[in-house]
């Protein structure tokens, strides 16, 4: 129903956000993270919205990515997610550390969702793995280095040998979700080698 809504952020609560356009204020429900990455209330912004739709009621949940958005959507799809469920996963782990934890099958990262258990955390593995892609996961992870020449070669090893090294931390007994986060903030020179990844993201863990 809405795509979007862009206008002055009103207010913040830990849950919701309120977000002035063309004279309507919008409530919108938001994920505990959402809230804290969104910029001081007076300022302009602009945030990606599903619509729910029930016979007593019209909600909106919030993303201020396409990504976070499509995410959950797909969350909502499991059976025993529902909105609610969705943000709260949403609050716990970015949506790369999600298609991770789907792929690496890490139901125990997902389960440090409030009101989310290790059998509903089972079967979003079950039920998303064949809707995520490696691609997907990988998604923001670094742009590849050299010059639009190597570009789709760079960012394909790239890829393999970041995806390597967040298996190998899970391996070691790291969340995917920390995981993730820190292969993310890892710089990929020319010579890097999964090996030189994984010691550097452990380093960032420390």
């Amino acid at each position: 129903m809405y795509a979007y809504v862009k206008g002055t952020l009103e207010e913040i609560t830990e849950d919701a956000v309120v977000v002035e356009a063309g004279g309507i204020g919008y409530n919108i429900r938001v994920s505990t993270t959402t809230a804290e990455l969104l910029p001081s209330p007076g300022s302009e912004i602009k945030i990606y919205t599903y619509t729910l739709v029930r016979e007593d009621a019209l909600s909106l949940y919030g993303f201020l990515t396409r990504d976070d958005l499509e995410i959950f959507k797909k969350l909502i799809t499991v059976n025993g997610i529902g909105p609610k469920g969705g943000l709260a996963i949403l609050s716990v782990m970015s949506a790369d550390a999600l298609r991770f934890a789907i792929m690496a099958g890490d139901a125990k990262s997902i389960a440090k969702a409030p009101g989310i258990g290790s059998k509903t955390a089972e079967r979003v593995i079950l039920d998303l793995r064949d809707k995520v892609s490696l691609e997907d996961t990988l998604r923001g992870l670094g742009e590849p280095v050299g010059g639009p020449e190597s570009a789709a070669a760079g960012a394909g090893a790239d890829n393999v040998m970041k995806r390597e090294a967040i298996e190998a931390l899970v391996a070691l007994g790291y969340s995917a979700s920390d995981a993730t986060a820190a292969v993310k903030r890892v710089e990929v020179t020319g010579d890097a080698t999964v090996e030189s990844i994984l010691k550097s993201a452990l380093k960032l863990m420390f």
